[in-house]
């Protein structure tokens, strides 16, 4: 496992594609400048020893350079020693709908994204507890299994889209039975699923009869209704901006509401609550307490106790290429030039 300790030295990387720019305006100055001065051809018999190749050379070096010296300042760190440590906790399986109405911009900036924030959020209220992620829309497809690591599954639901699913709907039966193969401790008491929605379903007796089953196998489920009751078209975007409004068989413009109907009866037969998400910081702080209500189950998890530096690396590597960026000169290397390995020397000979 990799740890990064400065990540804002990574703004150095900018200085580079800066220093691109600058070099090559700065070779077309000289290109344009030189001509008027004399003929190219002249100019190279006039300086024989200058060599064209090695100022790309320098400004590579100099990349290398700078790239290495910005990952020596971020400091990354392996981890060297994986222990076993008990914890205790609650498997909690968060099930993030995300079927096309999930776009509907109804609650700012859309129902995806106020979902992911959510979860986020609830995240970061966790200590100890084990997380898992279901995407789902016309099917679910499992995003990230039972684990300790929140970092992950941060970075997993940020990389969740309307997209990565081409089956459409909503098949929240689906989500649920995904969800009860994710508990995989026998002893484990509170098992809790999350399913963040606007409440769409098409296959509602289905799902009842999921939850049912869920129940039986001990778990609870929560239910987030995300968007408004008075609904909004779902708009289609390419790169950013609204290309049209989707659309019915009839060409009507689709207009997609929050039915709180159906989560409520989820959350009911599923043990469980109703939160609307509209605030977050009320919602999260209500999830918090219903989880600190919760037994705790002790489990063991492994995870990295020690994480050695490996900084020293990346800036020698950094300060060598700058090194020879210094010392390497703009004339032509002699036993290179002896190589001609262009025969640029037998053209200057006719």
């Amino acid at each position: 496992m990799i740890q990064l300790d400065e990540k804002i030295y990574f703004y150095l990387l900018f200085i580079i594609p800066v220093m691109i720019v600058l070099f090559l305006m700065l070779q077309f100055w000289k290109k344009r400048t030189q001509k008027k001065f004399a003929d190219l051809s002249l100019l190279k018999r006039l300086t024989p020893e200058k060599s064209d190749f090695k100022s790309y050379l320098k400004l590579l070096l100099f990349t290398f350079g700078i790239s290495f010296l910005a990952l020596g300042l971020v400091n990354p760190k392996v981890g060297s020693k994986l222990e076993t440590v008990k914890r205790e906790g609650v498997d909690i399986v968060f099930a993030v709908d995300v079927s096309k109405s999930m776009l509907a911009e109804d609650i700012a900036p859309n129902r995806l994204e106020k979902s992911k924030r959510l979860v986020s959020e609830i995240i970061n209220q966790l200590a100890s507890d084990r997380i898992g992620i279901i995407a789902y829309a016309g099917q679910a497809f499992p995003q990230l299994p039972i684990t300790t690591d929140y970092g992950a599954a941060k970075m997993f639901l940020q990389n969740m889209n309307t997209d990565m699913l081409t089956s459409q709907g909503t098949a929240i039966n689906e989500a649920i039975e995904l969800a009860t193969t994710y508990y995989d401790d026998d002893e484990q008491t509170n098992r809790v699923l999350f399913i963040i929605s606007d409440g769409e379903d098409h296959s509602e007796n289905s799902t009842l009869e999921a939850v049912e089953e869920a129940v039986e196998e001990g778990i609870r489920i929560f239910t987030i209704g995300v968007g408004k009751d008075k609904g909004a078209p779902i708009p289609l975007k390419r790169k950013g901006v609204v290309e049209s409004l989707k659309k019915d068989a009839q060409g009507e413009v689709v207009i997609t509401k929050l039915n709180e109907e159906i989560l409520e009866e989820i959350a009911d037969e599923g043990d469980g609550e109703y939160i609307n998400g509209s605030n977050t910081e009320e919602a999260v702080e209500f999830i918090r307490e219903q989880l600190n209500q919760m037994d705790k189950t002790e489990f063991e998890a492994k995870q990295f106790a020690e994480f050695k530096d490996q900084f020293q690396w990346f800036l020698g590597a950094g300060l060598l290429f700058l090194f020879l960026d210094i010392f390497v000169l703009d004339r032509k290397t002699r036993w290179l030039k002896k190589l001609n390995l262009f025969n640029e020397y037998e053209e200057e000979a006719r």
